[in-house]
């Protein structure tokens, strides 16, 4: 469904380039569910809002490649793969939101408070599903009442201001799967709500995944959760995957050492620990040294670690790490 390849996205800044994204490779196929994890600043949503084109000046897409498998551009009407880091931006509108769906982290400010609810999820079914506003209407009311929405035919005229977060979450997810995108990105879709609603859209957003035939990304900083809902992890600092594989192989034989800092610093109800954070800061990635960027925190540096970068490697099948060995 989807190939990333060496993806590179920068910034410009007075002060130099800001490296957001240095390097990013992984294939998605369908079915799949990508789990992104990795602490603030890492890279996990500037990687999929270059995936969606959505970066804009001062920043771009310096290398690599975004190929997805659609028939969009075809005139044969037979699958093939578009570099989307090379589409320009008005073809953009044929794939983001029709082929490729997402659920950003704030669902007060991912819908314009100007419009209702109702004409926002039908405006997105008639661009891309070429249908009328009537058929548009009646879908939008199922996909609202598929999300959980009380009363869905009345909602339709509410304004955003409206509604609480978690309504307005079901809103955006409702919106994201409107036009059933072969891939769905969720970037952190619980971060600004409460403890109780955010187990409700976890709900909902499992009970969808089980039910979708897409293929799909979660970004989260909250490894129980991705434990759950993903198939295969990837683990991203310093602009960089560090480890990727199957989730049960991330859990139970991670070998990067930021991903085993990561699952040691989880609290554990079954265990009497104290709380064991990762020291020091994330790195800023204005104009980072071509080394490890776990090198400052890291407790098995060595002198090699210091002179070059360690490459991408498979250490076993569908295990792949970015460290020395020891």
């Amino acid at each position: 469904m989807l190939k990333v390849e060496n993806l590179r996205t920068y910034f410009k800044q007075a002060e130099g380039i800001v490296k957001a994204v240095n390097g990013v490779s992984f294939d998605l196929h369908k079915g799949d569910v990508l789990g992104i994890v990795g602490e603030t600043g890492s890279g996990k949503s500037v990687t999929v809002k270059s995936i969606m084109g959505l970066i804009f000046p001062p920043g771009y897409i310096a290398g690599g490649k975004i190929l997805f498998h659609t028939d969009e551009f075809s005139s044969n009407g037979e699958r093939e793969y578009v570099d989307l880091a090379k589409l320009p931006q008005e073809d953009f509108t044929r794939i983001r939101g029709r082929h490729i769906g997402m659920i950003f982290q704030d669902p007060m400010t991912s819908l314009d408070p100007m419009y209702t609810i109702g004409d926002q999820i039908i405006e997105t079914l008639v661009w891309h599903k070429n249908i009328n506003e009537e058929e548009a209407f009646e879908r939008a009311v199922q996909m609202l009442e598929k999300v959980g929405i009380p009363k869905p035919r009345e909602r339709m005229g509410s304004y955003p201001f409206e509604l609480s977060g978690g309504q307005l979450q079901r809103v955006v997810i409702a919106i994201a799967m409107s036009c059933d995108p072969e891939v769905l990105i969720a970037d952190e879709p619980t971060t600004a709500l409460d403890v109780t609603v955010q187990a409700q859209i976890l709900e909902l957003i499992k009970d969808l995944i089980a039910q979708y035939d897409g293929s799909v990304i979660f970004i989260t900083h909250d490894l129980a959760v991705i434990a759950e809902i993903s198939s295969s992890i990837m683990v991203m600092y310093g602009g960089m995957q560090v480890e990727m594989a199957d989730t049960q192989t991330i859990f139970e034989d991670p070998l990067h050492p930021y991903t085993i800092a990561l699952l040691n610093s989880i609290p554990r109800l079954d265990e009497s620990r104290e709380l064991n954070p990762i020291p020091g800061q994330p790195p800023t990635m204005l104009n980072p040294p071509e080394v490890c960027p776990f090198l400052p925190r890291c407790n098995r540096a060595s002198e090699k670690c210091e002179k070059e970068m360690p490459r991408l490697i498979e250490v076993e099948p569908g295990h792949w790490v970015r460290c020395f060995p020891k």
